[in-house]
């Protein structure tokens, strides 16, 4: 099996409509599930300083790593989740 990490893209305030289909999604990845992790306030470092980094559509929220045999195998688990703005699946290589 190989390693995908989902970053979930985009943030508004919770609903109980939205935690309950974020509850029913991360039910159904939980026997692929490897880790999982949210983000609060963050800082962007560049060659032209260092700037706070802003909670909004753009914002990475939070993410999963998980457990399937081909990208297209995560981009269909990845699809059945109640996103915000979006989600993007990257595999992870091991170093």
């Amino acid at each position: 099996m190989k390693k995908f990490m989902f970053l979930h893209f985009g943030f508004e305030k919770p609903t109980p409509e939205i935690m309950g289909a974020w509850g029913d999604w991360f039910a159904s990845i939980s026997g692929k599930q490897v880790d999982q992790g949210g983000f609060s306030g963050g800082r962007e470092i560049s060659k032209s300083g260092t700037k706070d980094l802003p909670w909004n559509m753009e914002s990475i929220t939070g993410y999963n790593i998980i457990e399937a045999e081909s990208l297209d195998a995560a981009e269909k688990l990845a699809q059945s989740n109640p996103f915000i703005a979006s989600i993007r699946v990257y595999e992870v290589r091991s170093m």
